[in-house]
């Protein structure tokens, strides 16, 4: 043999080697290093899972009084997979079902579609999940109603009939908590993606309020039995019987009847707007324990009946939670609603004027106008009160002293030439009571508000320059007036800079200056406690079934005001005042609680749907009892006309169902918190829903309840 077939022999044995080498490493990988792998992905093909969602746990008040828990109930679901084969794809059983239930085909059609089988514009209602998942239709379904389906099963193929648990609603005391509870929905795609949860196709999971922010504890472990079957589909034999695990109860620091009280006086402040000609189109109020920043109660109007998402949300439904038209009953305003918060932020501005050095048991001048600049400023229906101390002005809600102290400010750290090292006294106040920033509630989707500083202004210059500087061209014809077209040649110059309007317009709360009714009661509860301003809290523990403490929440310290307590006490001294000969003593008088506040009647700019102007945000932020504040309280009545006849009067009736106020005396069995808010953890009492909610004959895992 040549030298040269050699080689070649060589060569290609070494290949040959190689091969084999590659391939007893790969089956080496594959059986032996990654065969778990392997063996539960075959598995897998050959196995098939029945979940059994667990018992999702309960949410209930302070006082352990279940606000949302799970019931036994029947659901009417849709499969796609059967409905989809009928020669008319369905519509004739669609139709029946329909008839059956007393709904709307048309809702009917959109809840069975997936959304991404509609256009973008009309997918109210429509399904998350994918095809292959039984669609739920109707929750709470009545024995009778699930019997024809059952019975007629003929009639209705691709119609399901289940005994599940249902989110439930009890209202044992009126409360509607809708806002705060959240909801659940059906796991859409999404979920199932989230590598961090393992979430089955037929669970229900939180999707906003509380069900969403504590999802992790309410939710528990399904059960799942995992068979495996042949490739005709039997049953060769069951691989593992996981039991469910129900989820843990969280408890909350609010008070059910606090809460429906709080509600009632809302919705009362609402109508009685209305019925002084004002709009009234939404609301909210919230109710803080100063020293804990627990959350006792918060409401937002318009509400809506939480349990609409376990009944089946209809199309209508759908679409009237985010109607303009119908007030947006889906949005949370205390913690998502927007605000200028008018006189009620003078109190900031009090702290401003102490850092500024402007002595606070002074006289100052309350005109009807001040003149700055070429534009006119005028006090509160144009009305002079002459020269007048400091907690005379802020009791009578004088605006034109604030002008001429917020104006000389200004003119002092620059003006439009501002100062390298401006001091900016209004600005830092608001800051350091939390002016633009999250509470940091445990609630998700929480607005941050606004704060109009120096640096606000050269954000919002940066993005919007071009359209001023471009505003002939830009802007819609009926823009094109003289006046508007001027506002746009100044912004196109110095959009970025503070205007002396702009600094007297935010020593009053208004302008650009944007809060929520959180935000407020939180700064008020600061006032009160001087200047200690806690995290609100909802949550205040989660339990497992049999009580044990899982989670305690404890009071968490925001942040602390560090200014003399001379500034706190002309505060305290000053908006009890408001209340005793004030703008607000006519709505207290007589009332045998001692309680601060103020009074704010914001100016709002635009036009409603229907073209008629705005009308003034109505305002009253206070705490009480006044010599040893406990609670803070605040209401806002979008479009509802003066801060005292509207809000005032819907904080005096939160406060008489907080202290047991009956007329001008407090009756003691009534009083919500007779020996203070509890300290300690309450025990969940699920007998109370079943004292108010007949359950009998309804089956249960095919077992009738007694």
């Amino acid at each position: 043999m040549s030298l040269r077939a050699r080689v070649n022999l060589i060569v290609f044995q070494t290949l040959v080697f190689s091969l084999l080498f590659a391939l007893f490493g790969r089956l080496f990988y594959l059986q032996v290093l990654e065969s778990d792998k392997y063996q539960d992905a075959a598995i897998s093909i050959q196995s098939r899972d029945v979940v059994t969602p667990a018992i999702r746990g309960a949410i209930t008040d302070i006082n352990g009084t279940p606000m949302v828990v799970d019931l036994p109930g029947l659901v009417i679901s849709i499969n796609r997979i059967v409905i989809d084969k009928q020669t008319d794809k369905g519509v004739l059983i669609l139709s029946r079902v329909a008839n059956l239930f007393n709904l709307q085909y048309s809702d009917v059609y959109q809840r069975t579609r997936l959304c991404g089988e509609l256009p973008k514009n009309n997918r109210a209602g429509c399904w998350n999940g994918t095809r292959y998942q039984p669609i739920p239709l109707v929750g709470g379904a009545s024995q009778d109603d699930a019997l024809e389906i059952m019975e007629n099963s003929d009639f209705y193929p691709g119609v399901e009939v289940s005994s599940v648990p249902i989110r439930s609603y009890p209202s044992l005391v009126g409360e509607n908590v809708a806002h705060v509870l959240g909801y659940v929905g059906q796991v859409t795609d999404e979920d199932l993606k989230n590598p961090e949860v393992n979430y089955y196709r037929n669970e229900v999971v939180g999707k906003s309020g509380l069900e969403i922010e504590y999802n992790q504890f309410l939710r528990g472990v399904p059960g799942v039995r995992t068979f495996l079957v042949n490739r005709k589909e039997v049953v060769t034999k069951e691989d593992k019987n996981i039991q469910a695990v129900a989820g843990n109860h969280l408890i909350t620091n609010i008070d059910a009847k606090l809460q429906s009280g709080v509600e009632k006086a809302l919705e009362a402040a609402v109508k009685r707007a209305r019925a002084s000609g004002y709009r009234g189109d939404s609301g909210a109020a919230v109710v803080l324990e100063i020293k804990t920043g627990r959350v006792l109660a918060m409401a937002s109007y318009p509400t809506y009946d939480p349990s609409i998402w376990q009944k089946g949300l209809t199309v209508k439904q759908a679409e009237d939670l985010f109607s303009e038209a119908k007030g947006v009953p889906a949005l949370s305003r205390p913690l998502q609603g927007l605000f200028a918060p008018a006189s009620t932020f003078k109190s900031v501005s009090v702290v401003a004027a102490a850092a500024a050095g402007y002595p606070l048991n002074a006289s100052y001048n309350c005109p009807a106008t001040v003149e700055i600049g070429n534009r006119t400023f005028k006090n509160f229906d144009s009305i002079a009160a002459g020269r007048i101390p400091l907690d005379l002005g802020i009791a009578i809600s004088c605006d034109s002293l604030w002008y001429q102290i917020a104006y000389d400010e200004w003119v002092r750290d620059g003006g439009l030439k501002p100062k390298p090292t401006a001091n900016d006294h209004f600005f830092n106040a608001a800051k350091s009571f939390g002016v633009g920033q999250l509470t940091g509630i445990d609630l998700p989707s929480e607005l941050k508000g606004r704060l109009p500083n120096r640096q606000w202004k050269q954000n919002w210059y940066e993005q919007n320059k071009d359209f001023y500087c471009n505003y002939k061209q830009r802007a819609k014809k009926a823009d094109l007036t003289a006046y508007l077209i001027e506002i746009a040649r100044e912004n196109c110059i110095d959009g970025n800079k503070v205007r002396a309007g702009d600094a007297v317009n935010f020593s009053i709360g208004q302008g650009d200056t944007l809060v929520t009714p959180l935000r407020l009661a939180q700064i008020y509860a600061a006032i009160a406690n001087n200047g200690t301003y806690y995290q609100p809290q909802v949550a205040r523990a989660i339990v497992d079934v049999d009580g044990k403490v899982i989670k305690d929440f404890k009071p968490v310290v925001a942040d602390n005001i560090n200014i003399a307590q001379s500034t706190w006490d002309f505060l305290h001294k000053s908006l009890r005042m408001v209340v005793t000969r004030g703008t607000a003593a006519g709505v207290f008088s007589g009332f045998p609680v001692a309680v601060s506040g103020k009074t704010g009647t914001a100016q709002v700019f635009g036009k409603n749907p229907n073209g008629s102007a705005k009308d003034d945000t109505s305002w009253f932020a206070s705490y009480g009892p006044t010599n040893d504040p406990q609670y803070a309280v605040v209401m806002m009545v979008s479009q509802g006309g003066f801060g005292a006849s509207t809000s005032g009067i819907g904080v005096r009736d939160i406060y008489a169902t907080l202290f047991g106020v009956n007329g001008n005396k407090i009756d003691s069995e009534k009083v919500i918190f007779p020996t203070g808010v509890p300290s300690t953890i309450a025990k969940v009492d699920l007998k109370q829903v079943a004292k108010k909610v007949d359950l009998t004959g309804v089956k249960v895992g095919g077992v009738k309840l007694k």
